[in-house]
């Protein structure tokens, strides 16, 4: 008895430390999933993911994964950017209108973008890449933007 609770509270455990966004996107086959959950923002976080193809001219396998996995980077800062701009802020506005009127914060967001942790990165069979960026949101309310929940 004693076991089988051990075995289910860290069941539970190890269940509860995943979110949608650790579930992976390319199948044990090396295919990219026809679908999957797009969880952009989260209690705590901003995620968004992006998709890059290699360039199959290339002979050296390292140089195709390398580029696809730059270019899913690129793809999905983009991804976020979409993502932020959509983003309530206290007042009624989002994060585009507050952009509009204020360019130094466009800036901002940039940087914070690109410095945006990457959480996965999976390669499909064809040495294209999938990459999962997150930002927390508290970096938003760094900035001085008010975030509502």
């Amino acid at each position: 008895m004693k076991k089988l609770l051990a075995v289910l509270l860290v069941s539970a455990f190890v269940a509860s430390c995943g979110t949608k966004a650790d579930k992976g996107t390319v199948s044990k086959g090396g295919e990219i999933e026809r679908e999957w959950v797009e969880e952009g923002v989260t209690k705590n976080y901003i995620f968004a993911r992006g998709i890059g193809a290699a360039d199959q001219t290339l002979d050296n396998k390292t140089q195709r994964m390398a580029t696809s996995r730059n270019a899913a980077i690129v793809n999905a800062q983009y991804n976020m950017l979409s993502i932020i701009k959509g983003v309530q802020l206290e007042g009624g506005i989002t994060v585009e209108k507050a952009i509009e009127t204020d360019s130094l914060l466009a800036t901002k967001i940039d940087a914070m973008i690109k410095g945006a942790q990457v959480v996965r990165t999976e390669w499909t069979n064809d040495d294209g890449c999938v990459v999962v960026l997150r930002l927390y949101k508290s970096a938003l309310k760094d900035m001085g933007l008010k975030v509502l929940e």
